[in-house]
C-alpha cells in the first residue's frame, strides 16, 4: 500500500496546502516563484508516480483511486488561488479568462461525479490519450500563470498561460463530453 509511487501521490496531496499558502500574496513574487517551483515538483512526482507504478508492476487500487483525485486537488487549488488572489493589478485570473476557469473545474466535478456513479455498476471508464493531454495542457497553463506572478513584469508568460488556459478549457469539454457518451450509454432510461 505504501509503496514510493503511492508516497509521490500523497505527496502532492499534503504539499496542496503549502503550494496555497506561497499563493496567497500576489503581490510577493518570490513566493510565486517559491510556487512555481513547488508546482513543478508536483508535476513530476505526478509523471513519476505512474511511470514507476506501470515500470514495476506495482500500480495499486489506492493508486489509482488517489492519481485523479491529486490531480484535481491540486488543479482546483491553484485555479481557486489565481481567481481569487487579487492586488492592485497583479490578478491572474480575471474577466472573460473566469469562464475558462469555471469549465475545467465543472467538468472535474462532473467526470467525478459520473466516475462515481459508474463505479457503483461496476463500469470502469479509462482515462483516454486526449484527456491526459487535457491535464498537460491545464499544468503547463497554470504553472505559466503561477510564473506570471513571479514574473510581473513578462507580459509574454500570462499570455502564454491564458491562451493554454483556453486550449485546456476546449479540451475539457471535448473529454467531458466523451465521458458523459460513454456514462449515458448505461443509465436507465
Amino acid at each position: 500500500m505504501l509503496t514510493l509511487p503511492n508516497l509521490l501521490t500523497l505527496s502532492r496531496i499534503v504539499t496542496v496546502p503549502l503550494l496555497v499558502a506561497l499563493l496567497w500574496w500576489p503581490q510577493w513574487e518570490a513566493g510565486y516563484a517559491m510556487a512555481f517551483a513547488l508546482y513543478c515538483l508536483m508535476g513530476i512526482t505526478d509523471y513519476f508516480d505512474g511511470y514507476l507504478a506501470r515500470s514495476n508492476g506495482t500500480v495499486s487500487k489506492l493508486g489509482q483511486f488517489l492519481d485523479p483525485i491529486a490531480d484535481k486537488i491540486m488543479i482546483a487549488a491553484v485555479i481557486l488561488m489565481l481567481v481569487g488572489t487579487r492586488f492592485e493589478d497583479r490578478a491572474i485570473i480575471t474577466g472573460i479568462h473566469l469562464i475558462a476557469a469555471m469549465v475545467i473545474l465543472l467538468r472535474e466535478i462532473m467526470v467525478s461525479g459520473l466516475r462515481e456513479f459508474l463505479g457503483g455498476i461496476q463500469v470502469s471508464v479509462p482515462v483516454s490519450a486526449l484527456a491526459k493531454w487535457k491535464t498537460t495542457l491545464q499544468l503547463v497553463a497554470l504553472g505559466a500563470l503561477i510564473l506570471a506572478g513571479a514574473l510581473p513584469g513578462l507580459a509574454f508568460v500570462k499570455q502564454t498561460g491564458l491562451v493554454c488556459l483556453w486550449g485546456a478549457a476546449v479540451l475539457t469539454l471535448v473529454t467531458g463530453w466523451d465521458y458523459l457518451r460513454v456514462g449515458l450509454k448505461h443509465m436507465d432510461s
